[in-house]
């Protein structure tokens, strides 16, 4: 042991590991943090998921025991933040904001150019939001941390951008305007338009260009500024070299042809730069309107929400916001009223609409006891709740949470446009110099302004921003749609990877089933009126806690049929119940049961084991000694579930059912629906054993399940997807949650991974393309600066436009 094993240590830390899967896992955290220099003492206890270490700061930091948990192939648990960023222009400031948090230690960043925020998540011991949002200042912009609060700043910002931008854009080009009318007048192929005179001269074109370049154009000198002082570059970069090259060039003639010509008229470029400026500025206005759109998802969720509450108090009702709500308020419900929180009903019955979750068009029936989720619509009766959750753990809170986090997050394959982006100003500055040097020295050698106008051309065509653009808005356009669809997806990279999924393993019960048993058959013996019969059944099975005493009552009751009272009930474990209704002796079990008693209940065990084999459990009935008849009950099949699968399989998937009950009763289900391959009596712990198995196989699987259960089986798979109806939406579990319970969602899922993905590679495509295509264009001299500039702007809109056609998917 080294000496630095021996110094007392100064600190004791508890970090929380994530990725272990195995207890060796532990031993191997452990082995390598002892090994550190400076640690005195570490223990990993895998249950707990925790390392606990003593150790000296003068010889090892925080920073270097997370680092060394990293290589090992394991990670730690960080707070996170998000901010909202104001003032990004183009996809390298979100490159540049992003690489001066990540310098900070113990802090990880990831921008977000569409949505403007940074989600960071830090080592509070190493890091703080004051730190961070210092930083950012320092690079020329301004961070808010993300409340309700400081978004609604932000939005009042945002819309206050917009219009200062409408404002300037407008100015522009009313200014611009004659220094366009006069370019035109410069083709011969024009001729034929009338100029003014005064159009043409070079001092009211002076007049007319210098605010739009140095009040209008502010704006692009103060980017540009600022990336250059943080040793970086820009769009707004690009745009300063090229506008102020030919409005200080077109100067230099101004005053040249003072001095040598008088009055002479020269050839100027000062509509290059003004139209330029214009032009730009058109383009940001509609890629941020269209930006705007993107998040009209999020928008659509919130307003949802209920906005005030009646609730209460002391007797007297009182509204108050629903913000003000607290856990355990009791609030009044009327007709015609969504329900303002989560919670759980203590009076009244009501018809309430849950289509906004669970996508079902039917009304659900609510009595005292349910549960109601917050933002669904109150039909017709008057409803007393108890609030149960509130503000941020409401349902719809964390669906907007999950939208939120998945359209702020990166997909994997936006690294390569980062990449790009990093390098791009650099390059196109050099091939402009290239470009200036090749045509003043060897295409036409001398002529300062014919090169000096190719130069700009390639500066001003180059963007940046289409690159940027391309992959996040696509992210934010899927998720949001998938959400209106009933789907969230966690986060881009699982948006990214799901329609790579080729076997799906669906759970049976509350997956493939209702998981609730019905009653599905009867069956009367000769002799007994049915209706009769049935009542003392169900007042029979009343007194009994049995999941599927309770389906017979509820099936017999809602055949409308009333139960009277029982004098006498004894549940007899494993065989079923005998009661006494009404001065009749009722039997009501199985095989077994009978043959105890000595009932006699031949003539029905072949149609009892017929039911049993199409996984249905039955149960014999005998009245004062004598076979009265039969009930059967069943785990009935959604009704979407056969579709589903044959659409599944349309797609070429390999659908798998697993479940823990009997071969006879899953191949029974599984024949249902059209499922071939069944693993049936594998326990909740083997389910993931299974899900590795197929992925060894080379099989890319999605598991399906209700998200609780099926834990860890979601957390194996490749992609975890978990059945939620609101109360059980199962975030932490799953990597994709279906709100509806409907197994269509499964292959809607798929076909809007596919589609965001197919649109992603477009824009990326095209944004490639454009710059592939456009710059040796601009450098070869067939592009006019101002058609350049024109097809930057339209470059960035068509990609936010091609993103935003997400918004209308069909699947």
């Amino acid at each position: 042991m080294s000496n630095a094993k021996q110094t007392v240590p100064a600190e004791l830390v508890t970090l929380q590991i994530t990725g272990m899967t195995c207890a060796a896992c532990a031993n191997r955290i452990e082995k390598g943090l002892n090994k550190l220099d400076g640690v005195a003492q570490a223990n990993v206890n895998f249950a707990m998921e925790q390392a606990s270490v003593n150790f000296d700061p003068s010889q090892v930091n925080m920073s270097q025991l997370e680092q060394k948990i990293h290589d090992l192939g394991y990670g730690t648990v960080k707070e996170s933040i998000d901010f909202d960023i104001i003032g990004m222009t183009c996809a390298a400031c979100a490159t540049r904001i992003e690489k001066g948090l990540n310098k900070l230690n113990g802090v990880q960043a990831s921008v977000n150019l569409a949505l403007e925020t940074a989600h960071v998540e830090y080592n509070p011991s190493l890091a703080s939001s004051a730190e961070m949002i210092k930083k950012v200042e320092q690079l020329g912009y301004q961070a808010k941390p993300k409340s309700d609060k400081a978004s609604e700043g932000v939005i009042d910002h945002k819309k206050k951008e917009i219009r200062m931008l409408q404002l300037r854009l407008l100015i522009s080009a009313i200014l611009s305007f004659p220094l366009l009318w006069a370019m035109v007048g410069h083709f011969s192929f024009t001729q034929w338009i009338w100029v003014p005179d005064l159009f043409m001269n070079q001092w009211f074109q002076l007049t007319l260009a210098t605010p739009v370049q140095f009040i209008i154009g502010s704006r692009f000198y103060v980017g540009a500024y600022k990336a250059l002082r943080n040793g970086s570059a820009n769009m707004d970069v690009l745009v300063a070299l090229g506008t102020s090259a030919a409005y200080f060039y077109s100067l230099y003639l101004t005053i040249e042809s003072l001095n040598a010509h008088g009055h002479h008229q020269v050839e100027m470029y000062y509509e290059t730069s003004a139209v330029l400026i214009t032009l730009i500025l058109l383009g940001k206005v509609f890629e941020t309107l269209a930006k705007g759109r993107s998040s009209e998802a999020i928008k659509a969720l919130m307003g949802l929400q209920a906005k005030t509450a009646i609730v209460i108090r002391e007797g007297q009702e009182v509204s108050i916001p629903v913000e003000d709500v607290v856990t355990g308020d009791v609030i009044m419900v009327k007709p015609g009223e969504k329900v303002p929180v989560d919670g759980e009903v203590l009076e009244g019955m009501s018809a309430v609409d849950e289509s906004m979750l669970t996508g079902e068009s039917i009304p659900v029936d609510k009595q005292k006891g349910d549960l109601v989720i917050g933002a669904t619509l109150n039909k017709n009766g008057v409803l007393h709740v108890r609030a149960t959750k509130v503000g941020k753990e409401t349902a719809l809170s964390q669906i907007i949470k999950v939208v939120e986090e998945a359209q702020g997050s990166k997909a994997p394959i936006q690294r390569v446009a980062d990449v790009i982006s990093g390098i791009f100003v650099p390059i196109v500055v050099a091939i402009a110099v290239v470009a200036f040097l090749v045509w003043y020295f060897a295409v036409e050698p001398g002529n300062f302004a014919e090169a000096l106008e190719k130069a700009i051309a390639v500066l001003v065509i180059a963007c940046p921003c289409a690159l940027g653009l391309a992959t996040p808005t696509s992210i934010m356009a899927g998720s949001g749609r998938s959400a209106e669809l009933g789907i969230l997806f966690k986060g881009g990279e699982h948006l990214e990877t799901t329609h790579h999924v080729d076997t799906v393993v669906l759970d049976k019960t509350g997956t493939v089933t209702k998981g609730k048993p019905e009653l599905t058959d009867v069956r009367i013996e000769l002799g007994y009126d049915r209706e009769q019969l049935l009542s003392w059944i169900g007042a029979a099975e009343k007194n009994s806690e049995h999941p599927l005493a309770e389906a017979i009552v509820a099936g017999i009751q809602e055949q409308g049929i009333s139960l009277p009272p029982s004098d006498f009930f004894q549940a007899i474990p494993g065989f079923g119940i005998e009661a006494t209704v009404e001065g009749n002796e009722l039997l009501v079990g199985t095989r077994k049961l009978m043959a105890q008693r000595n009932v006699n209940a031949e003539s029905a065990l072949e149609e009892m084991s017929k039911l049993e084999s199409i996984g249905k459990t039955a149960m014999l009935v005998a009245v004062n000694g004598q076979y009265a008849g039969m009930v059967a009950v069943a785990d009935t099949i959604k009704e979407t579930s056969m579709l589903a699968v044959a659409r599944m399989k349309q797609l070429g998937l390999h659908v798998v059912m697993i479940t823990g009950d009997n071969e006879r009763t899953a191949k029974a289900i599984a024949s249902q629906v059209g499922i071939d391959h069944v693993l049936a009596e594998v326990l909740p712990d083997g389910k993931a054993n299974e899900v590795k198995k197929l992925q060894q196989s080379g099989k890319k699987v999605a598991m399906v399940g209700d998200g609780i259960n099926d834990a860890p089986a979601l957390a194996t798979a490749d992609i975890g997807m978990a059945i939620g109806t609101g109360t059980d939406v199962a975030m932490e579990a799953a990597d994709v949650t279906l709100m509806r319970g409907d197994l269509n969602s499964i292959p809607d899922a798929i076909a809007m991974s596919q589609k965001t993905m197919t649109n992603v590679k477009q824009n990326l495509f095209w944004a490639l393309a454009y710059n592939v295509i456009g710059i040796p264009i601009a450098a070869l001299g067939f592009l006019a600066p101002w058609l350049a500039g024109a097809a930057m702007a339209l470059s960035s809109v068509s990609v936010v436009l091609n993103a935003l056609r997400l918004q209308r998917a069909k699947v």
